[in-house]
Parts: C-alpha cells; sequence; structure tokens
C-alpha cells in the first residue's frame, strides 16, 4: 500500500516513553510536504515506519484520508485551466491533463501516483494537535502529538499550508443575517445560488473566480476593502518578479504575518475576468459598513437587500499546532531565516511567506532538508577544544 499506511502510528519506533522516533518528521502532504519527503528520501532518509531506530529516518503527517493535500476540496468548477498553475512536484512531471477537468480531481490523482512511485511513510489521516518541546535542551528532540499517537523528532518541517485556517471577518450585524453565508472552503458551485442577489466580498483572485461563476446565475454585488491593483501583463502561473520574492521574504524575515499573494502581485488578467467585465458584472463597490437582516447597508447609506454573502476573504497559515513553542510575535508572525525558524532552529516553515506557490513550495522542501543535513553533520563533528 503507498505510503506505509499504518493502523497505529504509536507501533512503528517505539521509544522507552511510550512515544515512536524519527529524525525528521514532516506535517503536511500537500506540494510542500511531498517535496520535502522527495528530498529527505534522495539524502538517503529511510522510513521511520518501516526501519523504527534506523539512523536517519522521517515519517509524514497527513490529516487528509487521501492524497491530494487542499487540492481535493477545491470547488467542482475550479479547472485546470482556471487554477493559478500547477508546477511540478521534484521527481515526477505533471502528466498532460485537459483544461476542463477539475482540478479538484486531476492534482489528487497526480499526487497519488507520486505517493505510489516514490512510497514515502506516510500517517494519514492523522492529525497534528501540537508540537512541544521534549525538554530545555536545544539540541534535544521535539514531541508532536496526534490523534494516532505521539512522535518525537529532531527536526520538524511543517508544511500544513493555510485551507484549514479561512479568514472570516467579524462585520457588523453578521449575526443577525437571515440569509445564507459562505466562506470560500465551503464553495461548492453556482447552482446552489440561481435566482439569488449575492454580495461576494474579497478582492483577490478566488473572489473574481466565485464573481464570474456566480453571476451567471444570480445578481451579484462585488466589496472590496480597497481598489483592486490590477496587473498590466499577462498572469503567467509561476512566474513572480524578483522584486515580489524580496518583499515576500522581507516581511517573512522580519517576522511580519504573510499576506496574501495577490497583495503583492496584484490581480492577473485571465479569461474569466474577461468575461466577467464583458458581462458588466465586474464592477467592485465599497466595502458595506453593516450586515442587516435582510441585505447590507452601503458606504453612501444606501441599502442593498441579499440573500447570500460569499466571504472571499482568503486563509491564512495553518500553525495553531504550533502555539505552544511560543514562537508568535506581537504582529502575529513567525521570524524566519530562509525556512528555518529563528526562535526554534530544530523548526522549518515550508509553503510559507516566500513559498507558499507550488514552484516555492519546491524550492522550500529541498531548502529545509538542505539545512537539517547540514545540521546533523555539525552535530556529528566532535567539538575542538
Amino acid at each position: 500500500m503507498p505510503g506505509h499506511a499504518v493502523a497505529d502510528a504509536g507501533a512503528a519506533g517505539q521509544r522507552t516513553d511510550d512515544t515512536a522516533g524519527a529524525t525528521v518528521a514532516v506535517i503536511g502532504a500537500g506540494q510542500a510536504g511531498l517535496s520535502a519527503a522527495y528530498h529527505l528520501q534522495r539524502r538517503g532518509f529511510t522510513s521511520a515506519i518501516a526501519n523504527p531506530g534506523g539512523e536517519r529516518t522521517y515519517v509524514v503527517f497527513d490529516a487528509n484520508p487521501r492524497p491530494g493535500g487542499a487540492w481535493q476540496h477545491r470547488w467542482e468548477s475550479l479547472t485546470m485551466e482556471t487554477v493559478n498553475g500547477i508546477f511540478d512536484l521534484p521527481g515526477m512531471a505533471l502528466p498532460t491533463v485537459h483544461p476542463a477537468e477539475a482540478s479538484r480531481t486531476a492534482v489528487p490523482d497526480y499526487f497519488t501516483d507520486y505517493e505510489r512511485a516514490f512510497d514515502f511513510p506516510i500517517i494519514r489521516p492523522a492529525h497534528v494537535t501540537s508540537v512541544t518541546r521534549a525538554d530545555a535542551d536545544p539540541d534535544g528532540e521535539l514531541v508532536i502529538e496526534t490523534d494516532r499517537g505521539a512522535w518525537r523528532a529532531r527536526s520538524v518541517i511543517n508544511a500544513t499550508g493555510t485551507w484549514d485556517n479561512p479568514v472570516r471577518p467579524e462585520h457588523p450585524g453578521a449575526r443577525g443575517f437571515r440569509g445564507r453565508q459562505f466562506h470560500t472552503r465551503e464553495y461548492v458551485g453556482l447552482e446552489q445560488f440561481a435566482g439569488h442577489r449575492v454580495a461576494i466580498v474579497g478582492g483577490g483572485i478566488s473572489a473574481v473566480q466565485h464573481l464570474e461563476e456566480i453571476s451567471r446565475v444570480a445578481t451579484t454585488f462585488w466589496y472590496t476593502r480597497s481598489e483592486p491593483w490590477w496587473l498590466d501583463v499577462e498572469f503567467e502561473p509561476e512566474t513572480v518578479g524578483r522584486e515580489v520574492i524580496a518583499r515576500v521574504t522581507a516581511d517573512a524575515e522580519a517576522g511580519r504575518a504573510p499576506k496574501s499573494v495577490v497583495s503583492y502581485t496584484g490581480l492577473p488578467h485571465t479569461s474569466y475576468t474577461r468575461a466577467a467585465e464583458d458581462r458588466g458584472v465586474l464592477v467592485r463597490r465599497p466595502m458595506f459598513t453593516a450586515i442587516e437582516p435582510d441585505g447590507v447597508r452601503e458606504a453612501d447609506g444606501s441599502f442593498t437587500p441579499v440573500d447570500t454573502i460569499v466571504w472571499a476573504t482568503g486563509f491564512r497559515p495553518a500553525l495553531a499546532h504550533l502555539d505552544p513553542l511560543g514562537l508568535r510575535n506581537p504582529a502575529g508572525g513567525i521570524t524566519v531565516s530562509g525556512t528555518r525558524v529563528r526562535d526554534e532552529p530544530r523548526l522549518h516553515l515550508i509553503g510559507y511567506g516566500p513559498s507558499q506557490s507550488t514552484v516555492g513550495a519546491n524550492r522550500a522542501g529541498r531548502a529545509a532538508v538542505g539545512e537539517i543535513v547540514a545540521a546533523l553533520r555539525r552535530a556529528a563533528v566532535p567539538a575542538i577544544a
């Protein structure tokens, strides 16, 4: 069975304190986590499940019941033609896929084949509830608590992405709204909005995709806090300027909480933005000031009745399980240098900050493994008196 699936995580690599052990634990099996697993395997690390007690071992925890990361949860109409771009995982090219195929099918199929080809030691479903320090020794182990048992590791690569941490702002009157409210995370498709009056909130790519789709069957109103910043050039997936990468990196290394990719790059013009514009629905309104039981109060004081509010307000990194380590600064961010967390060098964050994109996640996986290997080599060299 691919991924060395096990029924009881605690049965593998048993230690004297009843926790299993690995040299490296990877949390998450999306693009970033699979990239890290590939590079660990390539650098000679073996399965902590098949080789408990081995010298250099690794294990991967995935909260999902099957391969595919967050892609398996995307809405059906998000096709391979309309996604921002999927970059090949290291060592296996993405096969040719029909542009009309749903990304929630095509990408998990690709990830499944990838896991089968490399036979990574993945435990799923395994939800990581916390990461803590085993003791006060800065060179000691980290303890990874999961709903499948506890593990210890010398290093942890966190690759949990953002899907499990949706941003849904508290807005005046929201609790009294008599209609329906959805976040992008709960969005299924346009059929549920037929004949409705729908407020779509958000200035990112998902908001515009929802707007174009829902407006085919409903009356839509698009709200953003500020005027969208449109790119003047055609969007090419994974092509991000050095200046943008430098700005994202500077924020991450200064400990500022990561912002959305669009806030750095601007909104691209795509087939769906042009379709929305052609139909006259790509019209932005200033953010409403309050939600009332049957609609929203506009910035100019007028009232617009709506049946449904779609919060396309993005996501933040899903890092609550790391909170016991006390790494967040007053600004809400975690300071990193490259992939390594400054205040906890045994921990690496990938798919975070400048590595949020799929190509960035690949590079970050390789970089994190390289740093871990270098740290292990330094630890193996006796200190010179």
